[in-house]
């Protein structure tokens, strides 16, 4: 007993501390799509990743009935011992519901409280939350509802309400009344406020991302009621025989056990595009209009007016004015005579010149007209462009008579763009691989050249890597780096022709659903025959990504693809572009910094691991790493002999193949190399003006010198 009684106040200490350190640890959680990566989101059911946003539904042209869930993967503490109320907690999102068929019934999405991160509720008007068992009791939600569902008393298809454990709403409020219109395709913004210690949750609905004066709805809920100690957050969807597309767009939590919320603001707006809505401030008014008798009746009177002087007119003048109608009448059967000979001829010509291309392309996909594709890109509308490719603009389109997403290629107005476009055409419709973008079909009407492709959900590796709010993991970039290896091995070894793509580099290289590479943009392609030099032409591409023979001398092989690749295989790994812009601290000016030089420098010092990206956070596997980090240096050795083929290259990064020798200092290009000699022999009459450069984001040059040729 005496003993008990001496260890009595070191005994509370010690609680004390593991009871500071628990709720330290619990206490507050804080994160939003900036700070996310891939590994901090759970995706359930029909929900996966897609232009940088998370789609709870499938896209599908069909109409279907479905539900996704996307939750943050950690449970957080709602309720905590030694607390008399629940945690307070605001949320910040924006949203956009989408309708590939406007006519189809409609679904809904919502913001969830579960308390577990397997199970996903039924479809349609259970939106994901329940199912018909209310299998997961103790369900918080806010619903942003598209569908009138009798069943659940819903006032209409465009409300806001708040789910208890039931999908009858306890609070419900019509979204017509603040001129939201969840159907619209504009991007919405919601905040959710609750504070622990009164009880009082606030929501706020916009189209601006400045948070409302007033809340849309305010109710008084003591979630402790309702709510586990843990519990998970996130966002949940549903369609009901519809093709309606539920994106989060941008996602913001904080939580904590302080008696009021933390305003979560709106987000900074993402690299590639403003969060605010472009109609939050500036509402267009429909032009006025007239009641429909008051506008009938003036029409009458305006007809009979003109009607009874054109009468009178007439008859004052006697004959003269019936020999002007004559002539007049003369004339415009002439003009139109004219103008039928004249659009006959115009439509021969195009069917003459649309069979001497199909003449010239054999095997090629469907033909598409220009009406459609014109209607499928809303007349190439500029919010439609997502992205540039060699020789041409890239728009996202939606195919009329199946509903289907594509990606249309407008082809530039000019002879080298229309050249491109029939190299482009000619070389793409004939291959078939799996990681090669699929072309559907072409157009060639009013002048403009067109190329349709399959949409790439998740768009370009360049901007997964660069503009992305969520850090590409690092089993993505090795599976997208084995995949475009696989594309190339294709492309110079098992085409029936050799191809030379000639634009190797991450901005053209897309991915799919699933972050599948696709190599794209054919452009720039030539085609070869097996074992033939190729011809010296004008270098083309984008600085960085060169191989320095082809700088030299024009001529583009498998070898100049395989250095291309590995300057974008450094680039994965590293998450640095091949030329940088830097400042040094010392002269304060702008240098360009090389990236093969730079993981080379690191691989002579024995530090080649310090090149690795620092957005992945060690979360990567060093061998596999390291032997990338190899594969990269080696595909871009200075000597072009020294490279690997794109079939060994598959085989060293799938394991099968040993790790390349890579000498520790990179060697120095040579003009007494006796290959390159041979090359310069070769094309010595077609060196003069024959390097042209492709728009880059860095300044580029080269400089020639006495015995070799650096890079900078």
């Amino acid at each position: 007993m005496t003993s008990n009684l001496t260890n009595f106040p070191s005994n509370i200490l010690v609680w004390f501390i593991l009871l500071f350190c628990f709720r330290s640890t619990f206490a507050n959680t804080e994160f939003d799509f900036a700070t996310l990566t891939l590994g901090s989101l759970k995706l359930l059911g029909d929900a996966h990743l897609g232009n940088n946003t998370v789609m709870l539904t499938r896209d599908l042209a069909v109409p279907n009935s479905g539900a996704g869930k996307v939750l943050y993967s950690k449970p957080i503490r709602f309720r905590q011992p030694g607390f008399d109320f629940p945690a307070s907690f605001s949320t910040f999102f924006s949203f956009s519901v989408t309708n590939l068929n406007p006519s189809s019934i409609g679904g809904g999405l919502a913001f969830v409280l579960t308390p577990g991160d397997e199970l996903v509720g039924d479809a349609g008007g259970y939106m994901g939350i329940l199912d018909a068992k209310r299998t997961q009791i103790g369900t918080i939600a806010v619903e942003f509802d598209t569908l009138m569902d009798v069943e659940f008393k819903d006032i209409n298809g465009n409300h806001v309400g708040l789910d208890l454990n039931s999908m009858v709403s306890t609070q419900v409020g019509d979204l017509e009344s603040i001129g939201v219109d969840l159907k619209s395709g504009d991007l919405v913004n919601s905040w959710i406020e609750y504070s622990g210690s009164n009880g009082q949750m606030n929501v706020f609905v916009s189209y601006s991302n400045l948070k409302p004066k007033e809340p849309f709805l305010s109710v008084t809920i003591n979630i402790a009621e309702y709510v586990n100690d843990f519990m998970f957050v996130g966002f949940s969807g549903s369609t009901q025989g519809s093709t309606e597309i539920h994106n989060i767009e941008w996602w913001s939590f904080s939580s904590s056990f302080d008696a009021s919320p933390k305003s979560v603001v709106g987000p900074p707006p993402p690299p590639t595009a403003s969060l605010m809505n472009p109609i939050a401030d500036s509402v267009m008014l429909p032009p006025p209009s007239m009641d429909p008798s008051e506008s009938n009746g003036t029409t009458s009177v305006l007809q009979e007016k003109s009607s009874g002087r054109c009468h009178s007119n007439f008859c004052t003048q006697g004959p003269g004015a019936v020999v002007g109608v004559v002539t007049a009448g003369a004339f415009f059967l002439a003009f139109a005579t004219v103008v039928l000979i004249w659009l006959y001829s115009k439509k021969f010509k195009r069917v003459k010149n649309s069979e001497i291309m199909a003449s010239d392309i054999i095997k090629m996909p469907k033909e598409f007209s220009y009406k459609e594709l014109k209607l499928a890109t809303k007349g190439f509308n500029s919010t439609r462009i997502i992205g540039h490719g060699a020789f041409g603009t890239v728009y996202k389109g939606i195919l009329s008579d199946t509903g289907g997403i594509v990606a249309v290629k407008r082809c530039s107005h000019n002879g080298q763009g229309k050249a491109e476009f029939l190299s482009e055409l000619s070389i793409i419709g004939t291959l078939r691989h799996r990681n090669l973008v699929r072309l559907q079909g072409w157009c060639h009407e009013k002048g403009e050249i067109l190329l349709v492709y399959d949409l790439m959900p998740n768009g370009s590796l360049d901007k997964a890597l660069f503009e992305s709010r969520m850090v590409l993991p690092w089993s993505h970039r090795r599976k997208i780096l084995l995949g475009v290896a696989s594309a190339l091995a294709y492309l110079h070894q098992e085409c029936e022709n050799q191809v030379i793509h000639r634009d190797i580099k991450s901005s053209n290289i897309m991915l799919d659903e699933g972050f599948n590479a696709r190599l794209g943009d054919f452009g720039l392609a030539r085609q070869v025959e097996h074992d033939k030099s190729p011809d010296a032409t004008v270098a083309a591409g984008t600085m960085g990504y060169l191989a320095p023979e082809y700088l030299l001398t024009g001529r583009a092989t498998e070898k100049t693809d395989v250095f291309s690749y590995g300057a974008s295989v450094l680039e994965v790994a590293s998450g640095r572009r091949p030329i940088e812009r830097e400042t040094t601290r010392v002269e304060k000016v702008g240098v360009n910094s090389n990236l093969v030089e730079w993981v080379w420098r690191l691989h002579r010092e024995g530090n080649l691991l310090n090149a690795v990206d620092s957005r992945l956070c060690g979360e990567f596997n060093e061998q596999e790493m390291r032997r990338v980090l190899m594969v990269g240096l080696a595909c871009s050795h200075p000597d072009p002999m020294a490279r690997p083929t794109m079939r060994i290259v598959v085989q060293m990064l799938e394991g099968e193949g040993e790790i390349p020798i890579v000498p520790r200092t990179r060697p120095s290009m040579s003009f007494s190399t006796s290959h390159l000699l041979m090359t310069l022999q070769d094309s010595d009459s077609d060196l003069n003006g024959l390097i042209t450069l492709s728009p880059s984001s860095s300044e580029n040059s080269f400089t020639c010198g006495g015995n070799g040729m650096d890079f900078v």
